[in-house]
C-alpha cells in the first residue's frame, strides 16, 4: 500500500478542466500524468509543496475526488516520423481518422491511438555509411512520404551530439519502429535509431543559428504579394471583425503559400470550417505540381466543441510539427486560426486556477506566451554537419470582439509580428475580399523583399508605390466630394479617381472560388499592375490635353481591363502584349482625333 501511495497521486478536487491532486512528490513541471479510472491524459502545470495541479486534455465529467493521479516520467510530447502529411490530429496529436474508427463520431475518453501508423512499410534510402561520424541533425537517409514531399529526411537525434555509426540497414522497406541504424556515442553508449522520435511540444527544437529572412514567401495574393508581402520565416497577424474573410483568407494562404508543408491549426474554431479544409484540399491542385494540396498538408483541429485545455496545447502540437520538417532544410507555413481562441482558453484556465487576471480578464503572462509562440517562427541554419537551411512562417489570424483592434489579444500580437493585415468590416460589407485594408495594414519587411522582386520585375518597387500613393489620394479626394460634391475636382482629380477605382475593384479584388483568379502567379501580378500604370500614365497626357475621363473610360481596351483578372496564369503573357497594343492603339487614336 505505501508502494502504491508513493507511486499515484490521488485526485483533490477538480474543476472543470483543471485537477488538483496531493501526493505528488517526486512529479515535474510540464510532466504528463494519467488521471483518474479512465486514465486520461493531463499536464502538471504548477507544484506547490506535494501538491500538484494537472491541466486535463479531455472532458473531466465523472472524475472524482479519490482516484488516482498516475505520473508518466514523460514530458506532453508529440511523435515525429514519416506518416504525418495527409493527416488530421487533435490537439494533442491524436489521429482523428483512428479515433473515428474506434469509437465512432463521439471520442470516447481514455483512448490514445499511435499518431503514427506502426504496420505502414516505409522504403528507406541510406546516405550513410558504418565507420561515418555523425552529430545532431546529420540525415542518415530518406523515405519519399508523399508524391509532394519525396525526400523525408531521417535524422540524429537532437541530443545525440556526436558519434560514429556502427550499424545502418540497407535500402528496403521498414516500419517506424524497426531499428534502421546504431550510433556508438563512447563510453559503451551504443544508441539504437529507427525512422521515429519524440519532442517535448514546449520546448523549442535546437537550430545553428539564425538568419536574415530576405526571401519573399509567395501567396498568389495580388494584394499580399504586392504591398504588403511577407518573407519566408516571417510573421504575420490577420484581425478582422466577424464575417471579414479571416478563415476563407487562412484557406487560401494554405492552399496557395509557396511552402514545402503547410500546417493548418483549427485553433477553436467552428467544425464546418475545419470540415471544408478537409473537402477542398484534396480537390485543389498545387499550382506548381499539378498534385494534390493534401500531401503537403498536415491538418490539427481542435474545434470549438472539443476540450478547452487542448486547445491552449495544439499551437504547441503545430509547432513542434513545423520545426521537425524545417530541421529537414523545408520551407514551413504555419496557419494559426484563431489565436484569440486559444487566448480564451488560457483565460479559462487562468480562472479556474484562481490567478489575479490582467486586462479584460486574461492572464498577465498573455504577452509573454504569445511572443514565445511567434518568436519559434524564423529562418535558421538547422543542426547538422552539411549546410541546410529551412524555415518557419506564421500567420496567425486574430478574432476581436467587436473588430476592436484595441483589445490585449491584438495588441500583445501586434508588438511581436512583422506584417499587420487589416481586415476591414466596411470593405468586407461592401463585398470587396480579401478586406484588407491597405491604409492600416503595413509590411516591415517590404523594402528587403523589394530588392528580390527587383532582380525578376525591374520596375515592381515603382509600381507598387505608385498603386499606395494613388490609393492614398483617392482617400483625400474622397473627403473633398464628401464636403463640396464631385462637380468641384477637376478633370485630373477625376482620373485619380477613377484610377485608383481600377486598382481597387481590377486589381486588389480577388476571386477565392474562381479558377482564374483565386491564385495569381508573380507574373501575372506584374503585368497587372503595368497595364493599370500604362493605361493611367497616358490617360494623364490626354487630360492634360483636354479629353475628358468619360471619354478614355469609353474606349473598349479600357473596359477590358476590368476582365483581365479572370483570364488564366498560363495565357496572361499573350493576353498582356495583346491588350497593351489595343491600349495603345486606342489611346493614340484618341490623341490624333485632339491634334485633328
Amino acid at each position: 500500500m505505501l508502494k502504491q501511495k508513493l507511486k499515484f497521486g490521488v485526485i483533490k478536487k477538480v474543476v472543470g478542466p483543471v485537477v488538483f491532486a496531493e501526493n505528488m512528490e517526486n512529479i515535474t513541471m510540464y510532466e504528463m500524468v494519467k488521471v483518474g479510472l479512465d486514465k486520461i491524459i493531463g499536464e502538471v502545470i504548477r507544484i506547490e509543496g506535494n501538491s500538484a495541479v494537472i491541466q486535463v486534455y479531455e472532458d473531466t465529467t465523472g472524475v472524482s475526488p479519490g482516484e488516482p493521479v498516475e505520473p508518466t516520467g514523460l514530458l506532453l510530447s508529440v511523435e515525429l516520423g514519416p506518416g504525418l502529411l495527409n493527416q488530421i490530429f487533435d490537439g494533442i496529436q491524436r489521429p482523428l481518422t483512428v479515433l473515428e474508427k474506434d469509437s465512432g463520431f463521439f471520442i470516447r475518453r481514455g483512448i490514445y491511438p499511435n499518431a503514427l501508423p506502426r504496420n505502414k512499410k516505409w522504403h528507406f534510402i541510406p546516405i550513410k555509411k558504418v565507420g561515418d561520424k555523425v552529430i545532431a541533425g546529420d540525415i542518415l537517409g530518406y523515405v519519399k512520404e508523399s508524391p509532394l514531399l519525396e525526400r523525408h529526411a531521417i535524422m540524429v537525434h537532437p541530443q545525440i551530439k556526436n558519434g560514429q555509426i556502427s550499424y545502418i540497414v540497407e535500402e528496403g522497406d521498414y516500419t517506424i519502429d524497426e531499428m534502421i541504424a546504431k550510433i556508438d556515442c563512447g563510453n559503451n553508449n551504443v544508441v539504437e535509431v529507427n525512422m521515429i522520435t519524440r519532442w517535448p511540444i514546449r520546448r523549442p527544437r535546437p537550430i545553428k543559428r539564425r538568419v536574415s529572412t530576405y526571401l519573399p514567401l509567395i501567396t498568389g495574393q495580388r494584394i499580399i504579394d504586392a504591398l504588403f508581402p511577407i518573407a519566408k520565416g516571417g510573421t504575420a497577424a490577420i484581425p478582422g471583425g466577424f464575417g471579414t474573410g479571416k478563415t476563407v483568407m487562412q484557406h487560401q494562404l494554405a492552399q496557395w503559400a509557396d511552402a514545402n508543408v503547410i500546417v493548418y491549426i483549427g485553433c477553436g474554431e467552428r467544425g464546418n470550417e475545419m470540415a471544408e479544409v478537409l473537402e477542398r484540399f484534396p480537390e485543389l491542385k498545387d499550382p506548381r505540381s499539378g498534385l494534390p494540396l493534401i500531401n503537403r498538408t498536415i491538418l490539427i483541429a481542435n474545434v470549438s466543441n472539443m476540450p478547452i485545455a487542448a486547445r491552449e496545447a495544439s499551437i504547441y502540437t503545430g509547432m513542434t510539427i513545423a520545426e521537425y520538417y524545417r530541421d529537414m532544410g523545408y520551407d514551413v507555413a504555419l496557419m494559426a486560426d484563431s489565436t484569440s481562441r486559444w487566448a480564451e482558453a488560457l483565460r479559462e484556465i487562468s480562472g479556474r486556477l484562481e490567478e489575479m487576471p490582467g486586462e479584460e480578464g486574461y492572464p498577465a503572462y498573455l504577452s509573454s506566451r504569445i511572443a514565445e509562440f511567434y518568436e519559434r517562427a524564423g529562418r535558421c541554419e538547422v543542426l547538422g554537419s552539411d549546410e541546410r537551411y529551412g524555415s518557419i512562417s506564421v500567420i496567425g489570424a486574430v478574432s476581436p470582439p467587436g473588430a476592436d483592434f484595441s483589445e490585449p489579444v491584438t495588441q500583445s500580437t501586434l508588438r511581436v509580428v512583422k506584417v499587420f493585415w487589416a481586415l476591414d468590416t466596411s470593405l468586407a460589407q461592401r463585398r470587396h475580399f480579401p478586406a484588407i485594408n491597405w491604409l492600416t495594414s503595413y509590411s516591415l519587411y517590404k523594402n528587403d523583399l523589394d530588392l528580390w522582386f527587383a532582380k525578376y520585375f525591374p520596375n515592381w518597387s515603382v509600381l507598387t508605390k505608385e498603386f499606395m500613393q494613388v490609393l492614398q489620394e483617392e482617400e483625400e479626394l474622397i473627403e473633398i466630394v464628401r464636403l463640396v460634391g464631385p462637380d468641384a475636382l477637376s478633370e485630373v482629380q477625376k482620373l485619380i479617381l477613377e484610377y485608383a477605382r481600377k486598382i481597387r475593384e481590377d486589381y486588389l479584388m480577388q476571386h477565392a472560388y474562381s479558377p482564374a483568379d483565386s491564385y495569381c502567379d508573380l507574373k501575372k501580378n506584374y503585368y497587372m499592375m503595368c497595364l493599370l500604370s500604362y493605361f493611367y500614365n497616358e490617360s494623364k497626357k490626354l487630360v492634360d490635353s483636354g479629353i475628358q475621363v468619360s471619354r478614355i473610360n469609353s474606349l473598349p481596351s479600357v473596359q477590358e481591363l476590368g476582365r483581365m483578372k479572370f483570364v488564366p496564369n498560363e495565357e496572361f503573357e499573350a493576353f498582356y502584349f495583346s491588350l497593351l497594343e489595343r491600349l495603345k492603339n486606342d489611346l493614340s487614336s484618341l490623341a490624333g482625333g485632339v491634334k485633328g
